[in-house]
């Protein structure tokens, strides 16, 4: 029984885990450099579990909002922390963000599809105004919470690709 255990962890130790990690969790310091290596490490965790296109989506989704807390939540140079989670499942890649930084405002959630809230013309909106767009349109699920000084924006990014089965 003891040979047995000492031959999987050997054989685990030469071929790693039999699949693909399925979870993302990092905290990191609000700034530009480190939200660069957080992009970095998110997209190396599911790399080979994503086309081009959806590698893309993430990257660009997670480049704007990670951005924006650090130019928008911690403005001014104030120190903060933001963690970010990603799950992969059957549905896609679920992920959220939190952070201690301002309010998010509500005009950045506003959903195009209620003819209530249409999309604003790009040309009217601040520079960096159209990042949500981006996001609005390439994530579902999009929610955001606020409790006491504590920000949490969860969203969904559909996947095409199945999720991988462990190996036998």
């Amino acid at each position: 029984m003891l040979a047995n255990r000492v031959a999987e962890k050997e054989a685990f130790r030469r071929t790693g885990p039999r699949h693909d990690p399925q979870i993302f969790h990092h905290s990191f310091v609000a700034d530009p450099m480190s939200v660069r290596q957080a992009l970095r490490a998110a997209l190396a965790r599911f790399l080979r579990q994503l086309s081009e296109d959806e590698a893309g989506t993430l990257e660009l989704i997670l480049a704007e909002v990670l951005n924006n807390i650090v130019e928008h939540g911690y403005g001014d140079g104030l120190p903060g922390t933001i963690t970010l989670s990603i799950v992969r499942d059957r549905r896609g890649l679920s992920c959220s963000v939190s952070d201690d930084g301002v309010v998010l405002p509500a005009s950045a959630l506003l959903n195009p599809a209620d003819p209530a809230q249409s999309r604003p013309d790009p040309a009217s909106l601040p520079e960096g105004g159209f990042g949500w767009c981006l996001i609005r349109d390439l994530a579902e699920d999009l929610g955001y919470h606020r409790e006491g000084n504590h920000n949490l924006l969860a969203f969904r990014i559909p996947l095409v690709a199945p999720l991988p089965t462990a190996a036998p």
